[in-house]
């Protein structure tokens, strides 16, 4: 199997996983978490340093997921990259006591950076730590932050794009799943974005916008992200994804943010998903 033939079933288990664990639970966000498998592959299994077996080794990439709500889709991830098991995850997710709750939680889950879900904070919390590393002597850490659009609509993330920018942020990458859609409906409904790219080009920003499901765009762009020196200015990746990508029934229906399938459901979107 070719290096992006790979990549494209991973993000099929990535995929099946979460909706898994989602089923199963009866609870979860199932429309963000397919959105952003794609993404999730690539960085995880070509792009990032990371190690399953030491999650804290100070030499890792940073992925800050500000959009934590889609943790069926972080959790599957980290299970296909070794730090936990699969059915661990898949039979506790959202259970009393289990460490896999729907928002993710560092003090629980291994390989988590940072705790999120409520929106809005996380290319706050990545400035920090991207401004943190860079006081590290010949640093090479890459800090990402992964961001759903609904969440652009809140103030503290211009705050945060106008920050990355005075601080010449160049070890910083933000990724926006732009789905164009959240809990209320389309966002250029629920309070228009766009022109997305051109402002942040206007804060100071080096813009990218891709196919968020094109395997070899990814690779290409995340590539391009992780040989930029740390003095340049922060780079955002405008990935056009579709929310609930692979499930015919599920993609670009806003009833899927929050909705967990049923049995059939489910036995159905493995079978399109062939995993």
């Amino acid at each position: 199997m070719n290096p992006v033939a790979s990549l494209s079933q991973t993000a099929q288990e990535i995929r099946g996983l979460a909706l898994k664990a989602i089923s199963n639970a009866n609870s979860g966000h199932p429309g963000g978490s397919l959105s952003i498998a794609d993404i999730l592959a690539v960085l995880y299994f070509g792009i990032l340093k990371h190690d399953s077996k030491n999650p804290n080794w100070e030499e890792r990439d940073r992925l800050i997921i500000s959009k934590g709500h889609a943790s069926p889709a972080v959790y599957a991830v980290l299970a296909l990259a070794g730090y936990f098991s699969a059915d661990e995850f898949i039979n506790t997710f959202r259970k009393i006591n289990s460490k896999f709750q729907g928002h993710i939680d560092r003090l629980k889950v291994p390989g988590v950076e940072v705790s999120t879900g409520s929106l809005g904070h996380g290319l706050s919390i990545a400035n920090g730590v991207a401004l943190g590393l860079r006081l590290k002597p010949d640093s090479k850490h890459k800090v990402y932050a992964l961001l759903s659009d609904g969440e652009l609509q809140e103030g503290q993330n211009w705050e945060a794009i106008m920050a990355a920018s005075h601080y010449k942020l160049g070890n910083l990458t933000a990724i926006i799943d732009r789905n164009r859609l959240q809990l209320d409906g389309m966002t250029e409904k629920t309070m228009a974005l766009e022109p997305l790219a051109e402002k942040f080009e206007a804060f100071g920003w080096l813009v990218k916008e891709i196919d968020g499901h094109n395997i070899e765009a990814l690779q290409n762009v995340f590539r391009e992200s992780s040989r930029r020196e740390n003095t340049a200015q922060p780079l955002v990746i405008i990935a056009n994804t579709i929310k609930g990508k692979g499930i015919s029934f599920m993609e670009n229906q806003v009833k899927w943010h929050g909705t967990s399938p049923k049995k059939e459901e489910l036995e159905k979107a493995l079978s399109e998903l062939k995993v």
